[in-house]
């Protein structure tokens, strides 16, 4: 067993579920399937999240920017993997779904991760990068450059784009970008 997927496990089991849902679907909260937050989006299914986190190799001490936070689990998950020597930002377009995050985060007592809004007419939170990890639970349709831009040297992104789970790597020679094979995932669209 990797040391990656210990850490993600030990951080899902620390940061429960169904603390993230509405009360109308908490009791399916066990069920490895998305479920409706509200307002068009959607909490993801469990394998999902840990096969993403797992991909995303969260280092502690990390800077991390999960785009699409929605009900602000993988916010959450993201700032028990990076600990109180990191930081996380999570950007939610809707205004509800921020105010949601924002008091299901709070519940956790995580200082160093917050919820800010997201801005229409850009992607990510361009102002604050650059970021070690980037995390994005929403499929854009393709690969932004603009989110990769704000990828640290040495940062690592995973995202979903046109049904494929991407890898993003940045060195001091650019961005490697490479897919994960033999894996279909379906997500809402990132607006």
């Amino acid at each position: 067993m990797s040391t990656d997927h210990s850490r993600v496990i030990a951080a899902m089991a620390a940061i429960p579920r169904a603390r993230f849902l509405p009360a109308s679907v908490r009791e399916r909260a066990a069920l490895d399937e998305p479920l409706p937050i509200g307002h068009g989006a959607t909490n993801s299914q469990p394998w999902t999240v840990q096969f993403m986190l797992e991909l995303l190799r969260v280092p502690e001490g990390a800077s991390a920017l999960d785009v699409g936070s929605g009900s602000g689990w993988t916010t959450a998950l993201l700032a028990q993997l990076v600990g109180a020597g990191g930081t996380v930002l999570g950007v939610e377009l809707v205004p509800q779904l921020i105010a949601m995050g924002t008091e299901n985060l709070a519940a956790f007592h995580l200082p160093w991760a917050q919820i800010a809004a997201a801005h229409s007419d850009r992607v990510g939170a361009p102002d604050r990068a650059p970021f070690d990890r980037i995390l994005v639970s929403a499929d854009p349709g393709g690969i932004p450059e603009a989110l990769e831009a704000q990828l640290a040297v040495g940062g690592r992104m995973v995202l979903p784009a046109a049904g494929v789970m991407w890898v993003v790597d940045r060195d001091h020679e650019g961005w490697h970008r490479e897919p994960v094979t033999g894996y279909r995932f379906a997500f809402v669209p990132l607006v």
